[in-house]
């Protein structure tokens, strides 16, 4: 089979952006705009109550303008692997998790057609090392990231790791005939993943790259966890987390379910906290709480659907710490007021244990390549976390400053994906 034209589409927890492979180079195209900025498309839909469906920054501006009426999504793929979540009602009608998938990548599949005016039905799409720590889990999520892909209109799929195709990234920016053994660290909202692969510049032959791959790793350990374990120890306590209330027919106080927290945590679960069921168990709270201001908070945010937009405080709050020393993070909606100072070294601290873990996994991954930290010539970075001060610390700490690479943090796996190509065609 010879296909001209094939897009590589990375779907991200956060954002996505797509290239296109023609007539032997690749070609970063906008999805979501006309400048640069455009080359990244928030993966988030909104849908209105008139059965109307956006996505991407549309989503977002319909989603403002209708204050906050209406179904609105984010994270999708965080639920690709789980079992239990098989479909979802909208307006009186089902979606599947494959359906809402579906959604944004016909949405990119149409904007890079209108690039290249014709049809194309070929992709390669990314997907991290560990969808899930269990196999049958991961394999789920691959099956369903593919028949979306079939939803969308794609005939041949073919899927390429995330670090991979990042390798593939810095491999273009080689000099021909230049070759490196680089560590790969690509970090998305929802999975950081590694790999050690040979690279190589120039024009050579491409048609097997798996001897080349000296390891892979991945953890469940992202941006997305950083602002929840944010949420949880810094802004929470707005919301109900040390209120307590007296249960029905009793006089003990007890303290709100960890789990109504926990899910309010995770910015892509909040809508879960909509069920009557829940709703109807916070109102019976407040009746008894001592915190009563917490848990209208907490019915606020629910009710008006603010969650996404508290969590942007949140992010924009980490990103400025990787900048300064000290960081805000402001909200201020309706009767929704939030006002917390964090610092560098608290956030660091708060995320301790997730930093162990992206530690462990990359000991690991050095570990199973048989090579020694000295060994390897480059660490390309990419991916908004990969800006993270303590995270680049960790490379630093293992491999010299001198080898910390950092470019096009959001769209090298996209571009990768494109330079991907010649491997399955």
């Amino acid at each position: 089979m010879h296909v001209q034209i094939v897009f590589g589409i990375d779907f991200g927890t956060t954002n996505s952006a797509l290239s296109v492979f023609r007539n032997g180079t690749v070609e970063m195209l906008t999805v979501d705009g006309s400048d640069r900025a455009g080359e990244l498309m928030r993966s988030v839909l909104f849908f209105n109550e008139d059965n109307e469906i956006f996505a991407g920054q549309e989503a977002i501006r319909q989603y403002v303008s209708d204050g906050a009426d209406g179904r609105f999504m984010q994270s999708i793929k965080t639920f690709l692997p789980n079992t239990s979540f098989d479909s979802t009602e909208i307006f009186g009608k089902r979606y599947g998790i494959d359906d809402l998938v579906a959604i944004i990548l016909r949405k990119i599949k149409a904007r890079g057609e209108e690039h290249v005016g014709c049809p194309v039905d070929s992709v390669v799409l990314g997907r991290p090392v560990v969808f899930s720590t269990d196999p049958d889990k991961d394999a789920v999520a691959e099956q369903r990231l593919e028949k979306a892909a079939r939803k969308a209109g794609f005939k041949n799929i073919w899927f390429q790791y995330e670090p991979v195709a990042a390798a593939m990234a810095y491999e273009d920016s080689l000099e021909a005939g230049q070759e490196r053994i680089v560590f790969i660290g690509d970090f998305g909202g929802g999975t950081s993943d590694f790999s050690v692969i040979r690279v190589k510049g120039g024009d050579f032959s491409r048609s097997n790259r798996r001897s080349d791959v000296l390891s892979l790793g991945g953890v469940y350990v992202a941006g997305d966890k950083f602002d929840s374990q944010v949420m949880w120890d810094k802004v929470a306590c707005h919301f109900g987390r040390h209120a307590r209330y007296k249960a029905m027919g009793k006089d003990e106080w007890v303290n709100v379910p960890r789990s109504i927290i926990y899910t309010l945590c995770q910015w892509h679960r909040i809508p879960m906290l909509r069920a009557r069921k829940t709703r109807e168990h916070i109102r019976l709270i407040k009746e008894t709480t001592d915190s009563r201001q917490a848990i209208e908070n907490l019915e606020n945010i629910i009710s008006d659907n603010y969650g996404f937009f508290l969590f942007q405080a949140i992010e924009k709050a980490k990103c400025e710490l990787s900048e300064r020393d000290h960081s805000l993070i402001s909200f201020v909606e309706r009767d929704l007021r939030v006002s917390e100072r964090i610092g560098k070294v608290e956030f660091e601290t708060l995320n301790a244990d997730n930093f162990q873990q992206i530690a462990d996994c990359i000991d690991d991954v050095i570990t199973r390549s048989g090579l020694l930290p000295t060994q390897i010539d480059t660490v390309f970075l990419t991916g908004g976390t990969s800006r993270i001060p303590h995270i680049r610390m960790l490379f630093a700490e293992r491999f010299g400053q001198d080898k910390l690479e950092n470019r096009d943090a959001f769209t090298s796996v996209a571009h990768g994906l494109g330079s991907s190509v010649p491997l399955f065609v």
